[in-house]
């Protein structure tokens, strides 16, 4: 839309106009990727170099509207590419199927989901599995509103709880691997699917807690405290490259993906961002702060889009707890 402040700036905005036009900057070709907060950084990241690397004749946008809300529009055909901070479902298969959209499956990195605080909250040095179940699951909505009544060596203080909207893969996956069924939530809590939201709101209240993907966290660790999460008895873990790579976070590690529409891929212009995608991923990956796959895993991406492998080897399913070694044992099976 052109918005019309005065003769002078709508000669001036006409003027350049113009010059695009007669550049060839006005008809670059487009690529359109959405979908995941979480994946955001890291195809935001390849974008800008990709970009650079074309001199403008390529433009990538990247938006941001969940993992879900990535996938309808993915499957409705109105975009290249997706983001997705869990595997795409059954139901969102049989979607792209309806639509007569096929798409090739690229895991790109794994996340340290991250439950975080105020820094200034200082009754928690680590939280449970189960602490963080009898704050999330549906029974405690209304009933479980303050510190103490999940675990009475806290202080009798109002928790203010900041998740994942309903329609990203962080809330499907946090609620799985804490609540032992995906989207199974209390609903009273402030929701974004934008995460630099939910930093604002929990670096401004000392009661706050909540979640959301590691490179938020590790982009603002002077205004949050990460909390070392412990599971089945153990003891507290705190979320880094280091624990993901060797197992030891969980249940809140995860394997994070773009899916790309087969058709997108045959042009040549999408062909080439993923190839640039893959062969750059590791480093690119690494300056967001999330932990990059072996080396093998982005040459068998670039397989995929060689030979157009369409379809999930996920069944549909989050595979909630899975390290990065059994991952890349699952994507070694044709």
């Amino acid at each position: 839309m052109l918005r019309i402040c005065g003769t002078g700036r709508v000669a001036s905005a006409l003027a350049t106009i113009g010059l695009l036009a007669a550049t060839g900057a006005a008809t670059a070709q487009t690529i359109r990727i959405d979908g995941s907060s979480t994946v955001f950084p890291i195809t935001e990241a390849v974008a800008e170099e990709f970009q650079k690397s074309t001199k403008g004749k390529v433009k990538v946008t990247v938006g941001i509207s969940g993992t879900g809300g990535g996938f309808k529009k993915f499957c409705r055909g109105e975009t290249d590419a997706s983001n997705a901070s869990r595997p795409i479902s059954k139901s969102e298969i049989e979607d792209c199927r309806k639509n007569g959209v096929s798409f090739i499956e690229m895991p790109v990195a794994f996340d340290a989901l991250s439950v975080v605080v105020h820094p200034k909250n200082t009754w928690l040095k680590q939280i449970s599995i189960d602490e963080l179940k009898r704050m999330w699951e549906p029974a405690a909505q209304g009933k479980i509103t303050r510190w103490n009544q999940v675990n009475p060596a806290w202080p009798d203080r109002a928790i203010k709880l900041f998740g994942a909207g309903t329609d990203s893969g962080t809330f499907d996956y946090f609620t799985e691997a804490v609540t032992g069924k995906s989207k199974s939530s209390r609903g009273d809590f402030t929701a974004s699917e934008d995460d630099n939201v939910l930093v604002q709101g929990i670096s401004r209240d000392v009661d706050a807690i909540g979640f959301f993907g590691f490179a938020y966290y590790a982009e603002n660790r002077d205004k949050l405290r990460s909390l070392p999460i412990s599971w089945k008895g153990g003891a507290g873990v705190q979320p880094s490259m280091d624990t993901v790579l060797n197992g030891t976070y969980q249940p809140l590690s995860r394997p994070i993906f773009i899916y790309v529409k087969a058709d997108s891929a045959k042009r040549p212009e999408v062909r080439s961002f993923l190839e640039f995608f893959n062969k750059n991923a590791d480093k690119l990956i690494r300056e967001v702060k999330y932990v990059p796959l072996p080396a093998v895993a982005y040459t068998d991406n670039a397989a995929a889009v060689a030979k157009m492998r369409t379809g999930t080897k996920f069944g549909g399913e989050n595979l909630v707890g899975v390290t990065i070694e059994q991952l890349m044992k699952l994507e070694a099976k044709n």
